[in-house]
């Protein structure tokens, strides 16, 4: 399976992520018109190289009327919310100046708070632009994530919550470019490391604030993170609610066949690497969660057993076996042991207790390994014959399809 690995040992910020899913693609230049080209108003984008720590990668550049935001928006974004102007966004206001917090140009703030966007706004931004159906989705939901946390961090309705002018079209680049480059590579798994957010805290125009801000923190609830070693800020609202959007799962980087690797960088320089790093390739195994259903009957024959079994399968149960037992009274009976996807359990229970006999039924959920699986056709002296293959933890397995052996026996 296409596999996408996020890195984030330095945190993570839309203009970092996507830095490094740019180089993914294998053509910055390339990728950087296309962006352009969506049609995101009076937003330029911009891909340069950059070096941290001796290792090239690339930093993503985004202008609003020409003007990169940290040009004439300086203070701080998590206290970019002026409560009496009900100006709730930090996490649009502030993204490309992540890791670079000097927050001594606060003179400058007051005169960008004339425009205000609301969330209807946004959305009106979004559909309008020259992509897919899925890029809007995913980029409404991400913005849905960052505004539902400021509406929580700041104890307002989601519809009473403003957003920068500036800071809009900045977040709004960065999320769409994200969603989009994503749906281009076009990873059938995305699994994203446990995410660093720095540690300390941050001044603002209003005072100082813990890191992680609270509508960071309220984004990554559920998600594994840990502070690091580095003070300071390193994971903003709008590279959390990516990653919490996008994430499969989170956890180390799975076995996998590397085909490309992605830098991108942030802006302020470190003892460590500043840089979010991505890994593209073909996991050749997977671990997944599945449930297993059991259940005990002594008053069914051989023929409903056989039915019921057949049900489940066509169903899509991942597979049904019996195993014969002694039950109470010293009856013979039969356990049931059916394995389903997580996501499956009431359709099964429906299932069990329409098509047998029983009358309760035990469960568990528990994590599986898989070997990858494909089939290939083979020409063989005897035939076509198709063979599984099936691949992971450095074993491979071929075995030919039972029906075909049997097919070309049959014939001779």
């Amino acid at each position: 399976m296409k596999t996408l690995y996020i890195e984030c040992n330095m945190g993570a910020a839309g203009d970092m992520l996507l830095a490094s899913l740019a180089e993914l693609t294998g053509d910055v230049k390339a990728c950087e018109d296309k962006l352009n080209s969506l049609g995101i108003p009076d937003v330029t984008y911009e891909f340069e190289k950059s070096v941290k720590c001796g290792i090239e990668g690339t930093h993503a550049h985004v202008a609003v009327h020409g003007v990169e935001e940290d040009e004439h928006m300086h203070d701080h974004h998590h206290e970019e919310h002026h409560h009496e102007h009900t100006h709730e966004e930090h996490a649009h206001t502030h993204e490309h100046e992540h890791h670079d917090h000097d927050h001594h140009h606060e003179h400058e703030h007051e005169e960008h708070h004339h425009h205000h966007t609301h969330m209807s706004d946004i959305e009106n931004i979004i559909n309008g632009l020259n992509v897919s159906d899925k890029v809007k989705s995913d980029a409404l939901a991400v913005y849905g994530l960052i505004a539902e946390a400021e509406s929580k961090a700041h104890g307002k309705p989601i519809t009473d919550i403003h957003f920068h002018e500036v800071g809009t079209m900045d977040a709004v680049a960065d999320i769409v470019g994200v969603c989009y480059l994503l749906e281009q590579i076009g990873a059938g798994k995305i699994v994203v490391s446990p995410l660093a957010t720095g540690f300390g805290s941050v001044r603002c125009a209003h005072g100082i604030l813990p890191v992680p801000a609270p509508a960071t923190a309220s984004i990554i609830e559920g998600n594994p993170t840990y502070s690091g070693n580095i003070e300071g800020e390193l994971l903003t609202p709008t590279g959390a609610a990516l990653l919490k959007h996008f994430a499969d799962s989170f956890g180390t980087r799975p076995v996998m066949a590397i085909e490309k690797t992605g830098y991108g960088m942030g802006k302020k320089d470190f003892a460590k690497a500043n840089m979010l790093r991505t890994f593209l390739g073909e996991a050749d195994n997977e671990s997944d969660k599945v449930v297993e259903m059991k259940f005990n009957v002594d008053d069914m024959t051989g023929e409903e057993i056989g039915y019921a079994t057949g049900v489940l399968m066509d169903n899509g149960a991942l597979d049904v076996f019996t195993t014969a037992v002694y039950m109470k009274k010293n009856r013979p009976g039969i356990l049931f042991t059916v394995l389903v996807k997580l996501e499956d359990k009431e359709k099964f229970a429906k299932l069990i207790f329409e098509n047998t006999t029983t009358i309760g039924i035990r469960y568990s959920e528990m994590e599986r390994f898989k070997l990858a699986r494909r089939e290939e056709r083979v020409m063989t002296k005897y035939g076509e014959v198709s063979f599984k293959v099936s691949e992971g933890f450095g074993v491979s397995k071929v075995k030919p399809e039972y029906d075909d052996v049997k097919g070309i026996a049959d014939k001779e």
